[in-house]
């Protein structure tokens, strides 16, 4: 069965790259029958960010990416939160050291940073490996007597790889085709820290083995670490059952020139987190795609196409559509640019597939928190008139503040679209809007072409004139449906005040 993973850690909220990640991983599973897991990698203790798993599991479960085995959940493979697992890493450790493919590191982080200024002011970068490693202060070097004294005396260490001297690590990526590594250009990497805690390196792969996990599904960023986590998988003997790779593509800033960063979002005026995010130490907000206003399904849709694309037209997807036609083999190389007109492009789209009703309550919650207070069912009409129109639910409260408030003042660049006989014909209007027994579109719009009528006025010409008066500009949504939900009398208001004042 294929099982894949999702591993994020809880160093903050979650980035919507690792959203990407993680709908790739979704879909891929339920194509294939499969599961879904999700492990939460918090080895690194000092970077840990409290409320961020919860964030994480919120962030998953309001884009629909529902996980089948792991934090949160459970499962036979439990505990699934690595900082619970350390006495795992501990046992697969001694392993390695006692076959000789992982060794004691005594060298303290003072001289091992004076060893990189010193290659720094050589030109080139300090590498902990094969050719320096002869050299340091490690198992490899010292003594047994020396080793074990050190360790007796609880002296600062560190456990490394031992990396191969010269060899090429090959591997196959399902993104990228064969990757060739030559050992030369690799650290010795530490897998074990001095609190013993493993580092990402030595976790990943012991809980990939344990947890049965067939296909690896991660960013670009991990590429680098891949052939170390081969060569793991060759020392503990796991290479007939190591997972099949593949590595994603960037998410680029929107110019296209680098990694998509919060601060590019911040500078862009768009957000980069599914959920709105507090920063614990410092109180900072940020905004969140759900908070702006946008679907969950316009947010899928838009992940799913940023590195992958169906090979057909078709833009939009349901969940069940896009893990029907999702494969990791269509699946591109080259970084995605992180476009937000196209996500808005995508909500739009999806907003206008839901029904008036569905909409009307977040519309409601709107009016509210702004001190509106708006019946239901005005404001269903208000969400029918603007529904195919805007991005965002907000956008039809902000676009319909003319049916909420009277207008004070009006648009002059269009008050030359009133005229003398403007006037005459609105006044007759006014007055005879009350004598409308039944008050909606087609009668008010009857009632005004009898009147343009009886003037020899052409009704056409006296509609700008009129959107004027009820709207104070010369945009909007339809005119005589918003005069339907205005009613005859706050229209009757309306037009007598703008004869007042424009005319």
């Amino acid at each position: 069965m294929v099982r894949v993973r999702f591993a994020p850690s809880p160093t903050g909220p979650l980035h919507i790259g690792g959203v990407r990640t993680a709908l790739y991983c979704y879909l891929f599973a339920r194509k294939m029958g499969g599961k879904m897991l999700l492990r939460i990698e918090d080895t690194d203790q000092g970077r840990f960010v409290e409320g961020a798993e919860k964030y994480i599991i919120d962030a998953l479960n309001w884009v629909g990416i529902t996980i089948d085995e792991g934090q949160g959940v459970g499962g036979p493979h439990a505990p699934y939160r690595q900082s619970e697992r350390k006495d795992i890493y501990k046992k697969y450790t001694q392993q390695l050291l006692d076959a000789g493919k992982a060794y004691y590191a005594f060298d303290t982080s003072e001289e091992l940073d004076a060893l990189r200024e010193t290659y720094e002011s050589m030109g080139s970068a300090f590498q902990y490996n094969a050719a320096t490693r002869i050299n340091l202060k490690n198992s490899l070097t010292l003594s047994k007597e020396e080793v074990d004294g050190k360790l007796a005396d609880n002296e600062h260490f560190v456990i490394r790889l031992l990396v191969p001297a010269k060899e090429e690590i090959r591997f196959h990526d399902i993104v990228r085709d064969w990757v060739l590594v030559h050992s030369s250009a690799m650290d010795d990497k530490v897998l074990m820290k001095s609190d013993g805690m493993p580092t990402y390196h030595l976790a990943n792969v012991v809980d990939d083995h344990l947890m049965e996990i067939t296909h690896v599904i991660r960013g670009e960023e991990w590429l680098p670490s891949a052939p170390l986590h081969v060569l793991l998988y060759r020392y503990f003997g796991w290479e007939n059952t190591m997972p099949k790779f593949a590595h994603l593509p960037l998410l680029l800033k929107p110019e296209g020139n680098g990694k998509l960063s919060k601060r590019d979002a911040d500078l862009g005026g768009f957000p980069v987190f599914p959920l709105e995010w507090i920063d614990p130490a410092s109180g900072s907000k940020s905004i969140g795609f759900k908070q702006e206003g946008y679907l969950k399904e316009a947010l899928i849709n838009f992940l799913a196409f940023l590195g992958w694309n169906p090979g057909t037209e078709q833009e939009l997807f349901s969940m069940s559509e896009l893990i029907e036609a999702f494969t990791l083999e269509r699946i591109g190389k080259a970084g995605a640019k992180f476009d937000i007109n196209k996500a808005k492009w995508f909500n739009h789209e999806y907003l206008k597939q839901k029904d008036d009703t569905e909409i009307v309550e977040e519309f409601l919650e709107l009016a509210k928190n702004e001190g509106q207070n708006i019946t239901k069912e005005k404001a269903l009409e208000i969400c029918k008139l603007f529904h195919g129109r805007v991005t965002f639910v907000k956008d039809i409260f902000n676009d319909c503040q003319f049916l909420l408030n009277r207008p004070e003042i009006y648009d002059q660049t269009s008050i030359e679209k009133w005229t003398t006989e403007a006037s005459s014909v609105f006044a007759v209007y006014a007055n005879e809007l009350s004598t409308i027994q039944v008050f909606d579109v087609d009668n008010a719009k009857n009632l005004l072409n009898s009147i343009c009528e009886s003037k020899n006025v052409k009704m056409g010409k006296q509609m700008a004139a009129l959107r004027l008066a009820i709207t104070g500009s010369l945009s909007g949504p339809d005119l005589m449906k918003s005069i339907e939900i205005l009613g005859a009398e706050e229209t009757k208001l309306r037009i007598l005040n703008a004869i007042k004042v424009i005319g």
